[in-house]
């Protein structure tokens, strides 16, 4: 094997750039793990002599699954499974680390309160109830069989994008109506206010720190479904089916990651790394139109919990989702049909339309379930005008929301 090294530097070359790139990855929360360490490594020369030494050795050791294995097919599987899943989580875990900071930096003051609700929302056992019973139920719908005549793929996918989006509402609005309130009751938020931090900074950082712990219960379930999505067909041949988004995604980044990869084996690893992010790119589009939803209803939950309880504003938040979704269908209906009865339902309707988020407009179902598939980035613009939209009404629900905060006293 060293032999083949020596003879073929190109394949010891593609060990090192692999390695080289999980290192660079795992460098944000190697220093969020040890700040001072980290900090003692990179100033000595010997620390650095070390981790130079020991990056050149998984180099090496990368380098002779490469020769050992080839060009064969399950090094293509291990450049998905295992190295592109894992660089991927990766890259999450460096995300969640420096969002905050980032914040932080941006926003000193709101950044703070934004900083210390999103680790409340990391420590609280909801966070991880919620997150553990999300990943349980993805992989339970993969077993289910929906006798849909060979659309079982495609329910699934539905299914997975949903479980990401009620899961991250349920967190989202349970925090927001506990958090926010049990402050104010508290009289945590006088304390607060004496800091000095107005309420300005106060609701919007409470809001941001929960916005940013949702991002991440969303990102890790999506993580999860791309792993599912690709053991279901291996179960059931009958699931095995051309999913076009990810394809497009693909042809889009493949071919860089591949030349960036020197040697036929590093060539096949980077390819199954690619198709693991073409597939987290196309999923990408999914989650973040169901985040769009829990953008509205957490920035609805953390408005209502200046004013109203807990049980109170959990019974709006949900009563607001389900008529957000309901009354665009209602309105329909009232338009085809007669009758003088559908009057006052049809106003209703129409008056709900207009004044709660519409909804329908984030649900995946209708992307997923077609005969004609769309293009990706003609469906990604259109996710980001919907996104674009879930911004204002956000901006709207916390503007209501310094309003009401504003006359509360919190004496």
């Amino acid at each position: 094997m060293f032999s083949k090294l020596l003879d073929e530097p190109a394949i010891l070359a593609a060990g090192v750039i692999l390695a080289a790139i999980q290192f660079a990855a795992a460098l944000p929360w190697l220093w969020a793990v040890d700040p001072k360490g980290f900090e003692r490594t990179t100033r000595s020369p010997s620390g650095l002599a070390a981790v130079l030494g020991g990056l050149l050795a998984a180099g090496v050791a990368v380098a002779l699954v490469l020769a050992y294995r080839g060009e064969s097919a399950n090094l293509e599987a291990y450049g998905r499974y295992l190295y592109g899943s894992v660089l991927h989580l990766q890259l999450l875990i460096d995300l969640f680390l420096l969002m905050p900071r980032v914040l932080v930096w941006a926003w000193p003051k709101g950044g703070a309160v934004a900083q210390a609700a999103y680790r409340e929302g990391w420590r609280q056992p909801m966070f991880w109830l919620i997150l553990v019973f999300a990943v349980a139920t993805t992989w339970v719908a993969v077993y289910v069989p929906y006798f849909t005549f060979g659309d079982d793929f495609k329910m699934m996918k539905q299914i997975g994008f949903d479980i990401a989006m009620l899961a991250a509402i349920l967190f989202g609005v349970l925090a927001a109506s506990i958090s926010i309130s049990e402050e104010i009751e508290g009289r945590t938020a006088v304390t607060l206010m004496s800091k000095p931090v107005n309420r300005r900074q106060f609701l919007v950082g409470k809001f941001l720190g929960i916005l940013m712990a949702c991002l991440a219960l969303t990102l890790v379930i999506g993580w999860n479904l791309t792993f599912a999505l690709r053991v279901m067909p291996e179960l059931d041949k009958i699931n095995e089916a051309v999913d076009p988004m990810p394809l497009q995604a693909g042809g889009w980044i493949g071919p860089p990651i591949e030349r960036a990869v020197p040697s036929p084996p590093g060539h096949v690893v980077a390819r199954g790394a690619a198709a693991w992010f073409a597939d987290t790119l196309a999923h990408s589009f999914g989650l973040f139109l169901g985040f769009g939803q829990v953008m509205i209803l957490v920035a609805i939950a953390s408005a209502l919990a200046t004013r109203v309880p807990f049980v109170i504003n959990l019974v709006l938040c949900l009563a607001i989702y389900m008529l957000g979704h309901l009354a665009p269908a209602v309105v329909k209906v009232t338009e085809a049909g007669g009758g003088a009865g559908l009057g006052l339902v049809g106003f209703l309707g129409r008056l709900f339309d207009v004044l709660l988020p519409a909804l329908e407009f984030f649900v995946m179902g209708p992307a997923i379930i077609r005969e004609t598939p769309l293009d990706l980035w003609q469906f990604g613009w259109y996710v980001l005008t919907v996104f674009g939209y879930a911004v204002i009404y956000t901006a709207i629900a916390l503007l209501v929301g310094l309003l009401l905060f504003e006359d509360r006293d919190l004496a």
